[in-house]
């Protein structure tokens, strides 16, 4: 009697466009549900904290401003609703841009996991980069900040902002807390998860710290000095992904990206070291959102004077192996001369084919035996 054999066949792995799928349907629900209690009188003053921004204020008309008067905003404890919000639609468009455009052209090229995994970064970072570059730049034209740049430190606090500032800072934070759980949704290899960390970690600190510190001014146009040479690079990684000749974007980023880091410490400097320092108000009050006082100055300075450091360290290592790399492929490869042997080995090595190889035209074939010996 034959014994049937219980079949150890696996559990079905679900495959990572189902995932995203998957978690996409979620996120989107929730979002949702804020957006639906926006419709009902009960939850609408429960959904209008997350939805909206909080904490306006409408300052009257004078005569030397417009005849309208204009709606400012602060921060508070209930921008964290906010953030959580736009942290889900984040994750929502994170999923549409991998769905319908990256994974598509990985489908064409037919990457392996770490280029796969690379070329996902790298577009969902070119995104980003490029429209919070477009959406910071639109601001500071509109609001001076090239036509004057003393407006970095002039009346400081800058405790009340525009409708496109705060709004602007909101939707960096939702950003960058919105990787978080994309590292999981991503599957990203865990030897690769510190690094995200570190990165995501630092932007979650310097844009935390503009923003609470009143230094919005400064982050801003930090910010859009810091993403225009990150598009670039993310850019260029991308082209190279497609051309592995391609190396002038690479080039161009990197006398960008010295220059980045010169131009922040200067602005920094100049703003906090010089502007803050020769303001006449410089007394700690928490009220009034005024943190110029010395122990705050010499913080901002060492926490961007560290960093800048630590980015330039990051990039003098990518440079050295990249430098490696490519001496090592334009080394000239050493030939070996063939030997030559004198006997009758080598000249049956000749007979029989090249370097030794049996062809047809061998004498020692078997058609040739079958002639000899008729």
């Amino acid at each position: 009697m034959a014994i049937r054999k219980k079949s150890t066949k696996s559990p079905p792995v679900l495959s990572h466009e189902f995932i995203l799928q998957n978690h996409a349907d979620i996120v989107s629900c929730v979002a949702m549900v804020f957006l639906l209690g926006l419709m009902f009188e009960p939850t609408a003053k429960g959904a209008v904290v997350f939805v909206t921004l909080q904490y306006n204020v409408t300052l009257p008309a004078t005569e030397e401003q417009a005849t309208e008067s204009t709606s400012l905003y602060y921060y508070g404890i209930k921008d964290l609703a906010t953030v959580f919000f736009y942290m889900l639609v984040a994750i929502i468009i994170h999923a549409i841009i991998q769905e319908y455009v990256l994974d598509k052209i990985n489908r064409r090229m037919h990457f392996s996991k770490t280029k796969h995994s690379k070329f996902n970064e790298s577009g969902q970072l070119s995104a980003f980069y490029l429209f919070s570059c477009i959406w910071g730049t639109f601001i500071l034209i509109s609001e001076n900040y090239i036509s004057d740049p003393t407006i970095l430190w002039r009346a400081y606090p800058h405790n009340l902002m525009t409708f496109q500032m705060k709004f602007f800072y909101i939707a960096q934070l939702a950003y960058w807390f919105h990787a978080f759980p994309e590292l999981y949704f991503q599957k990203t290899k865990k030897e690769d998860i510190p690094r995200q960390l570190v990165y995501i970690g630092l932007y979650l600190f310097h844009i935390a710290g503009a923003y609470l510190l009143n230094l919005n001014h400064l982050g801003l146009v930090l910010l859009v000095l810091h993403y225009f040479v990150e598009f670039l690079f993310h850019i260029s990684r991308l082209f190279y992904f497609s051309d592995e000749k391609y190396q002038k974007g690479f080039s161009l980023w990197a006398v960008l990206f010295v220059l980045g880091r010169l131009l922040t410490l200067i602005l920094s400097v100049l703003t906090v070291g010089f502007g803050l320092a020769r303001a006449e108000n410089q007394k700690l009050d928490f009220s009034a959102g005024n943190f110029n006082v010395l122990a705050v100055r010499i913080a901002v300075l060492a926490s961007i004077c560290i960093t800048q450091a630590f980015m330039m360290w990051k990039f003098i290592n990518f440079q050295l192996r990249r430098w490696r790399e490519h001496s090592a492929f334009q080394a000239p490869a050493v030939k070996k001369k063939p030997t030559v042997t004198k006997g009758r080995s080598s000249r049956k090595g000749t007979e029989n084919g090249v370097n030794g190889t049996v062809t047809s035209n061998g004498a020692d074939s078997p058609r040739n035996r079958k002639e000899k010996s008729s």
